[in-house]
């Protein structure tokens, strides 16, 4: 027993020993290093690229098995969602045929009332797709560069739009590439309307991402959440177009939250209507070249007569009459009764 107490004293003061010899061993070793790190930089980098590449295939096996764990836990998951997930698609799927069916109903009827009313359609418009290039800078504060100029058919005030609503319109066109100026550029005005209360405005922008209606009668009506399109009013852009919602309104300003991210912008959308343009011109189609009526009698060809023919003095007090010059005035929807002269 002796001998085995004496034995473990000793084993002890060794292991004591050790472990005040190993916490010297290290700490010289640290400064070892750091001092050889300063010393020559490329034997220290040339060590621990020795030492990555060694360890790097035991670390690879090391993280296959927390890997294979980690994605059987996500499959884990995925399966208890699964079912949910895939009730709330049947429903989805349910109400967007529903939606789908109402909108044929919707679509016909609107194209029967078209018919019925004799309805002009809107210009048809070609598009032009140009790539998105820079923004070179210029007197614009916010502007981007597109890759369609003249030779392409571009021309200065087209409307430019993306997949998600309105981009802006062209204001500087070369023969290879174009300027468009955005919705939020402080120079950019555009008429739009709000699509539920149809309440019109204009909006402006205000060199930041978020530009503001104005020129707004029914503030009181205005919310966040309301969808915002062009009107159509002065023909710069086509009615309809989406511009973007309401995101705020406080103490009187209205900010406009767009569709389109500029700075994720890569293609966008020229459109073209032709040389005409939006507004376009007046044909002979509708429009009839009135004849003067004489002792008061309307012509008999179908045509209106001059304005005034119907009800007023007649002609017969104004010798010079048929000297007036012609006029073009649209045909009346019911022919004005025959007066006898």
């Amino acid at each position: 027993m002796m001998q085995s107490n004496g034995q473990m004293s000793r084993m002890g003061a060794v292991k004591v020993a050790l472990q005040r010899f190993a916490f010297v061993v290290l700490v010289l070793s640290s400064f070892t290093l750091m001092l050889l790190g300063k010393a020559d930089t490329l034997v220290m980098d040339r060590l621990r690229t020795g030492v990555t590449d060694a360890m790097a295939p035991v670390l690879e096996v090391l993280s296959r098995p927390a890997a294979s764990v980690a994605s059987v836990m996500n499959t884990v998951r995925e399966l208890a969602h699964l079912r949910q997930e895939n009730a709330e698609l049947r429903d989805e799927n349910l109400s967007l045929l529903r939606w789908q069916a109402l909108a044929r109903q919707l679509q016909a009827e609107n194209q029967r009332l078209r018919e019925l009313t004799t309805m002009v359609d809107d210009p048809k418009p070609r598009y032009i797709t140009a790539r998105v290039v820079a923004d070179s800078g210029g007197v614009f504060a916010r502007s981007l560069i597109v890759t369609a100029g003249a030779q392409n058919g571009a021309r200065k005030g087209q409307v430019v739009v993306a997949a998600q609503g309105v981009v802006g319109r062209l204001t500087e066109v070369g023969h290879r590439a174009s300027r468009v100026l955005l919705l939020t550029d402080p120079n950019s005005r555009v008429p739009v309307l709000l699509e539920e209360s149809r309440a019109r405005a204009i909006l402006m922008g205000t060199n930041q991402d978020r530009p503001q209606l104005t020129f707004l009668k029914a503030k009181a009506g205005v919310s966040p959440g309301d969808r915002i399109v062009t009107s159509g009013i002065g023909r710069l852009f086509p009615p309809g177009l989406p511009v973007g919602v309401v995101s705020s309104v406080d103490d009187g300003h209205i900010w406009v939250e767009l569709f389109i991210e500029d700075t994720r912008l890569e293609l966008a959308r020229i459109l073209d209507f032709g040389p005409d343009g939006i507004v376009g011109t007046p044909d002979s189609g509708p429009m009839t070249r009135a004849t003067p009526a004489h002792d008061g009698v309307p012509p008999d060809d179908g045509t209106s007569g001059p304005i005034g023919a119907a009800a007023g003095p007649q002609t017969e007090d104004r010798p010079d009459a048929e000297d007036d010059p012609q006029v073009f005035i649209p045909r009346p929807a019911v022919r004005p009764s025959r007066h006898d002269g």
